[in-house]
């Protein structure tokens, strides 16, 4: 199938073929008929993509101060390439979608296949979206008034939120697509409106709507002008739809309201405020976030969790029922905001004309009619990229052959390059979704992406399966590679339960029962960094006990972050403290025997976010190690530091870029200019050990141990 993706580092747009998504729980799978380009949202993506990079900077502000603070702890070449490689990828447009349902993921009701609905899909020939984000189309309105639909519930939320009652006088400030249908919805409410706006066309259009005009291209003053449209009494509320970077548009609603007056952001303007516009009026000034309730709330977009109708009244979804039902009513007219056409193989020249800023409005993209089942390119799960290679002459041994399960950050970003780095064949990668592994299959050079994993690990070419999707997977990914006779690598942590890992240690040991036996990887890099292999040979020179202790200054992330749900991400010790685990594990290089924990907090509450904690593992030699995992420092202070002592000596490395020895005979400092975690040393020994038949670089029973002691350091610390 299609789809349109944007270049984030240029701001260009593409038309290209990727897989068709699986569908989910809790989501539906549709075949799109109609889509609508926002020319706000989506002109400004592309503006941003075309700035230089200074430009980008100074658009983000908040992100240019994480830059310089990653710039202090990783260093400047480091930091570059961190703000390169996030830059270096293609950007999912569209919002306002239209099409039929194909199939209904479990736990899905009240939609069948064939249904007319509307969704925040992006624009693709074929889109996985929530159940909680669609809505069926009443039969008298059509696919492409109906793609409408998620614009008018933008405009709709914001009309909520100034709460207008019947004969008040609103002003809407920017008459695009946003602004034209909040002045029609406003009129259905009773309100009398004033349009302000600098386009003649899109003035005429609201005078249609029932809506007063000030033309800005004309002078003038609109604070004057919305005092005499409210009898000079002022305004009941301002809805702001215009994007600009100026604070003027705020300033001058304030100063045309009535005491106690509503102003209610939809667009984006500069909000540098004037505390004298809002205090002698008591003005109130409220962000608009998008459709409404549920927006942006993973257990209402992602798990289907809806909000208590009694309780919340107009969700996201709701909201998008009542503009179908304006549109059914004849309340909501769209058509004459239509002024441009293009098939979506035409889709590039639409965004041309996006991006010259022309009084352009409503952009409908339109999608070949599907009669009957969608053919076969439609819902093809596999899309070659590239010739399959010649095979390697029958003197030299083969390279491993590698299928990806898994296409997000870390693997397009770190992962990958390591794994391309040691030549071996990149044959294949999969993403539920699809637009992502079809972006990085393209970037890294594989020959095919697919969304249909069972295709990928059926494929008797591949021999070696990577495994870098949610933690909660891992283990289900695991078993099944092994069971198909791959190697596998997978991303930390091996497994979240001990349940889990029961069923890994049951699979290996069936599967080893055979010969030849695959190896099993898990992605503890740290052990592979040239400076820790250093520490590790001088360390080996000292039989006595050492003592070791680590500070992660691992940094706050949200509490409804996926890593931090213990069902799904494990939460931070299981799913990232366990590399550090595994990290003292190597350099004391004896069993861990006893294991003490304590965590900052009430227990219920830290419970849930085991992020703020310290634990001390003893090893059978006498040596012991100490973790600080810590989520409440400042992100300028050095993310890693670890610290060990013994036999009179100290080693300190810090951030993976400076190691000092303190009394160690020939040995003071090994400094790096960039840091370096050993992803490529890693990938590079998994590999080797693959083509040429050895042991696998970390012992299965040291795997086995380190995930066990993750799970004893969270009980540990609950006690």
């Amino acid at each position: 199938m299609k789809q349109i993706l944007q270049n984030l580092k240029t701001g260009d747009t593409e038309l290209i073929e990727v897989p068709c998504p699986q569908v989910t729980p809790g989501h539906l799978l549709l075949c799109t008929r109609a889509s609508v380009v926002s020319p706000g949202t989506e002109r400004m993506l592309i503006n941003f993509g075309k700035a230089s990079l200074l430009h980008k900077a100074r658009q983000q502000p908040d992100k240019m101060r994480q830059v310089f603070d990653k710039v202090k702890t990783d260093g400047l070449f480091q930091t570059l390439g961190a703000v390169r490689a996030k830059l270096d990828q293609l950007l999912p447009l569209g919002y306002c979608n239209a099409g039929v349902v194909l199939e209904v993921g479990a736990g899905v009701e009240g939609f069948a296949p064939g249904d007319r609905v509307v969704s925040n899909g992006c624009h693709a020939e074929v889109v996985r979206v929530s159940k909680n984000l669609c809505v069926k189309i009443p039969a008298g309105v059509s696919d492409e008034a109906a793609a409408f639909t998620v614009l008018g519930a933008i405009s709709l939320q914001g009309i909520r939120l100034v709460q207008p009652t019947l004969g008040e006088h609103i002003v809407v400030v920017g008459l695009g697509l946003v602004g034209l249908m909040t002045v029609q919805l406003l009129r259905a409410h009773g309100c009398r409106v004033l349009g302000i706006d600098f386009h003649a066309g899109r003035l005429a259009l609201a005078s249609d709507f029932g809506a007063e005009t000030f033309d800005l291209s004309q002078g003038g003053d609109p604070v004057a002008a919305g005092l005499a449209f409210a009898h000079g009494r002022g305004v009941d509320g301002v809805i702001l739809t215009a994007t600009t970077q100026s604070n003027a548009p705020v300033h001058q609603a304030a100063q045309m309201c009535r005491k106690r007056g509503r102003i209610v952001l939809v667009g984006v303007t500069g909000l540098e405020l004037s505390r004298s516009d809002f205090y002698a009026k008591e003005l109130t000034l409220q962000v608009s976030c998008s459709y409404g309730p549920g927006r942006y709330d993973p257990e209402y977009e992602e798990h289907g969790q809806d909000y208590p109708f009694g309780f919340v009244r107009w969700t996201a979804q709701r909201n998008f029922e009542a503009v179908l039902d304006m549109l059914a009513d004849g309340r909501l007219h769209v058509t004459p905001l239509i002024s441009n056409r293009f098939p979506l193989a035409q889709a590039t020249e639409a965004y041309r004309l996006l991006g010259e800023e022309t009084v352009s409005l409503g952009i409908v993209l339109q999608y070949p009619e599907i009669l009957g089942a969608p053919d076969a390119a439609l819902r093809q799960q596999t899309v070659v990229l590239a010739p399959s290679p010649a095979p390697p002459h029958a003197a030299s041994p083969a390279l491993p052959v590698i299928g990806v399960i898994g296409a997000g950050s870390y693997t397009t970003h770190i992962l990958l390059p390591a794994l391309r780095a040691t030549q071996a064949r990149l044959k294949c990668i999969a993403s539920s979704g699809g637009t992502s592994a079809a972006q990085v299959g393209r970037k890294f050079g594989f020959e095919a992406t697919t969304t249909d994993v069972a295709s990928l690990l059926a494929d008797a070419t591949i021999n070696v399966v990577v495994i870098t999707t949610r933690h909660d997977s891992h283990t289900h990914f695991v078993c099944r590679a092994l069971e198909a006779g791959k190697h596998v690598f997978v991303e930390k942590p091996l497994a979240l339960t001990p349940e889990e890992l029961e069923q890994i240690v049951k699979t290996y040991t069936a599967v080893h029962a055979q010969h030849p036996a695959p190896l099993l990887m898990v992605g503890f890099n740290r052990r592979f960094a040239p400076q820790i292999q250093r520490m590790k040979a001088l360390l080996a020179g000292v039989r006595a006990p050492k003592s070791l202790v680590m500070t992660v200054n691992a940094g706050e992330i949200a509490p409804d972050h996926w890593t931090q749900s213990p069902q799904v991400g494990g939460g931070r010790i299981i799913g990232e403290g366990c590399h550090f685990i595994d990290l003292l594990r190597f350099l004391v290089g004896y069993p861990i025997s006893r294991v003490q924990a304590t965590m900052i907090g009430a227990v219920p509450e830290a419970a849930v976010r085991s992020d703020k904690m310290s634990f001390t593992l003893a090893f059978t030699d006498g040596s012991f190690g100490t973790v600080h995992y810590l989520a409440n420092g400042h992100k300028s202070f050095p993310k890693e530091r670890l610290e060990v002592f013994c036999a009179g000596r100290v080693l300190q490395l810090e951030n993976f870029r400076r190691l000092r020895g303190y009394g160690w005979p020939g040995f003071k400092r090994m400094h790096l200019w960039r840091q370096d975690k050993g992803h490529r040393a890693e990938a590079a020994a998994f590999i080797q050990a693959v083509q040429h038949g050895g042991p696998a670089p970390i012992s299965f029973e040291e795997l086995v141990e380190v995930t066990r002691v993750s799970f004893e350091v969270v009980e540990a610390a609950l006690r």
